[in-house]
């Protein structure tokens, strides 16, 4: 019974990870698009002291500008949003696949073959470093330095 229980909650953990619920108050939860999309109407346009259209210009300009980059935005999500998800989806998967089934194994490979390379590099140096850096290091271990200030 106990085995049934788990296998079920395990069905069902797989599960949600393919039907996620998304958020649709917060669109960006981890702020990956903060600094690159943030464009209003000041950013853009901005008129200095002393060189001023008419107000109703400069309210006609805000309220055209921030509709139509509103509604473009949109339309383009609309129109293409859908074929580039698809689009991005492959090429994570084509990301996934390459990294799970030909990056990994390779430097697993990799690793495995350097490690009898590696014991051999190892005892070389183990062999003719060590006795050399042991001799030159009693050589220099009397060697006294005094720094004195005259004046």
């Amino acid at each position: 019974m106990a085995e049934e229980q788990t296998e079920l909650e395990e069905r069902i953990i797989i599960k949600d990870q393919h039907i996620k619920e998304i958020d649709l108050v917060n669109r960006d939860p981890k702020r990956i698009n903060e600094d690159v999309v943030k464009v209003d109407f000041e950013d853009v346009i901005a008129e200095p002291v002393g060189t001023y259209s008419f107000d109703g210009v400069w309210k006609t300009s805000y309220t055209t500008f921030t509709v139509s980059k509103y509604w473009c935005y949109r339309l383009l999500s609309a129109i293409l949003g859908i074929p580039l998800a698809v689009v991005w989806g492959f090429l994570f998967a084509l990301i996934s696949f390459c990294h799970i089934w030909a990056v990994v194994p390779c430097i697993k490979s990799y690793l495995i073959e350097i490690q009898c390379v590696s014991r051999i590099y190892s005892l070389c140096i183990h062999t003719f470093c060590d006795p050399f850096f042991e001799a030159l290091s009693k050589i220099c271990s009397n060697i006294r330095v005094a720094l004195r200030k005259e004046t």
